[in-house]
């Protein structure tokens, strides 16, 4: 089991920043991929970025130059930092996180980009 716990989220104006936490904890050894994921209302829930145990990246293009996905040494940690923040970026953001076993969602944090 994999719980998590995410932070970070918040209102910013346009062209800003956030940076967005997602700490893991119980069988983190397991851990072989994490990623966040938005979900905009009425629309449906979409990858944004991920990274493997190895620190292979992937962004969706919407995301690509703008946000930077990272891990902690202890691979227990994601962050997404968000830069130059635009307002379709706001959404719900969800951490998932993926183990030999089984796939695990965070609670959520809103983001807000407006002015």
């Amino acid at each position: 089991q994999v719980q998590l716990v995410e932070s970070g989220g918040g209102l910013v104006q346009p062209g800003g920043s956030l940076r967005l936490s997602c700490a893991a904890s119980g069988s983190t050894s397991l851990i072989n991929f994490m990623s966040w994921y938005r979900q905009a209302p009425g629309k449906e829930r979409e990858s944004v970025a991920g990274i493997t145990r190895g620190s292979t990246t992937t962004y969706a293009d919407s995301v690509k130059g703008r946000f930077t996905i990272s891990t902690d040494n202890a691979k227990s940690t994601v962050y997404l930092q968000m830069n130059s923040l635009k307002p379709e970026d706001t959404a719900v953001y969800y951490c998932n996180v993926q183990t030999l076993w089984g796939v695990y969602w965070g609670q959520g944090t809103q983001v807000t980009v407006s002015s």
